[in-house]
């Protein structure tokens, strides 16, 4: 390391273990995070890296093909024996500090496969352009997460009956490199928060959270925008009013809540809230652009997800939506995970073909074909999946 930065990292005895020093992490990003090299990089300052399809077509996202959102810069030094969680806030009944060995033993754990979206998912799609990372399809995850119910631990600080909201806060550093600005604190109404899914996770698939997906805490909100999934988690505040931390105003995680035009300029007190995410599927297999030998048949499989809400129905489309087709669809693991789906296809002769993939949700709403409503930054694209095949 030494040698690579063209001076002696001091203190390096104490980094902790894997970590790389920010001045090297510009290099291989790859390596660095530990994921696979066809992840997209569409970001390095912050880093923001999407998954594509066919990468997410384990029932159970593993690191290696898990999205990367980040704000701000990933903390430095982290050390979990020293890492502490405060509850406070104006409607905390007795503020409290938590080591992270007194999470683990004074609270029961819980394990949940829980699907995160980042609410821009999609976003490259829009028109007029939104500002932001151009997200394709591949900013979305399903992993198991182990932690323990934010819900037990509020209950053991105490909530006030005048509470609303929980905002968050984490170790992330600001790109401008002044202490004094979080790069972003959001958080959820008191009712998310009391979800028995909602947890705070210190394990992912098993092990210790990857440092760039939270280590050591992180809070996990199943079927919301995974902003509100805050990492390196260390301070949680119970708010009497709405959270008004960093990218709660304005158009940060927000649409208009009336339709409007593409283009349009919307006042923030027109603006909502995104809470929970709308009904969306994804085919991971087979990768766009196929090839199939005529005669043959092709199976299908892939993810459908619907936010707070179950999915109940899913089909596709070979004839660009004028027909659809049943798929078979699996329940949930539990509430919050994706469900999977598989389907097996005749194509009627030699050609190009598109398969239109569309999911209904518990409420009757199904994915629209084309692009869902405009919004200044470009939120909950969920219109049909589709990949191309050629029958030869």
């Amino acid at each position: 390391m030494a040698s690579a930065l063209g001076a002696p990292v001091v203190f390096g005895h104490r980094l902790p273990k894997d970590y790389l020093p920010l001045a090297l992490q510009d290099q291989d990003p790859f390596s660095l995070f530990s994921k696979d090299k066809e992840m997209v990089v569409l970001n390095d300052r912050p880093w923001n890296m999407e998954a594509k399809a066919h990468l997410l077509n384990d029932r159970i996202t593993p690191n290696t093909y898990m999205f990367i959102r980040n704000n701000g810069r990933i903390p430095e030094a982290v050390d979990a024996n020293t890492w502490r969680l405060t509850i406070d806030g104006e409607s905390a009944v007795s503020p409290k500090s938590y080591s992270l060995h007194d999470l683990k033993t004074k609270f029961k754990h819980h394990t949940y496969q829980l699907t995160l979206e980042c609410g821009g998912n999609g976003r490259s799609e829009f028109n007029p352009p939104a500002k932001g990372n151009q997200w394709t399809v591949g900013a979305v995850s399903c992993a198991n997460w182990t932690g323990v119910r934010l819900s037990d631990v509020l209950k053991d600080v105490g909530v006030k009956t005048d509470a609303v909201y929980i905002g968050y806060h984490a170790a992330d550093t600001h790109l401008s490199g002044d202490p004094k600005k979080e790069p972003i604190s959001r958080g959820v109404p008191l009712a998310k928060a009391m979800q028995q899914e909602t947890l705070l996770a210190f394990k992912m698939n098993g092990a210790d959270i990857p440092l760039a997906h939270g280590y050591p805490l992180r809070l996990v909100c199943g079927g919301w925008p995974a902003s509100t999934s805050g990492k390196w988690l260390n301070r949680i505040s119970i708010r009497n009013q709405v959270h008004d931390g960093a990218k709660m105003g304005g158009s940060s995680y927000r649409v208009p809540c009336e339709t409007v035009a593409p283009g349009s300029k919307v006042e923030e007190k027109d603006m909502c809230i995104i809470e929970s995410m709308p009904v969306k599927s994804l085919i991971t297999y087979p990768k766009s652009g196929a090839l199939l030998k005529k005669g043959k048949s092709l199976t299908i499989n892939g993810h459908a997800w619907a936010g707070e809400l179950a999915v109940s129905k899913m089909s596709y489309s070979i004839d660009f939506g004028s027909t659809w087709q049943s798929c078979q669809l699996e329940d949930p693991a539990n509430r919050l995970a994706w469900q999977h789906f598989r389907a097996t296809i005749a194509f009627p002769k030699k050609g190009y073909y598109e398969i239109w993939a569309q999911a209904t949700d518990s409420n009757g709403v199904g994915q629209p074909m084309v692009l869902p409503g405009w919004n200044p930054k470009g939120y909950l694209n969920n219109a049909c999946h589709r990949i191309a095949v050629k029958v030869v």
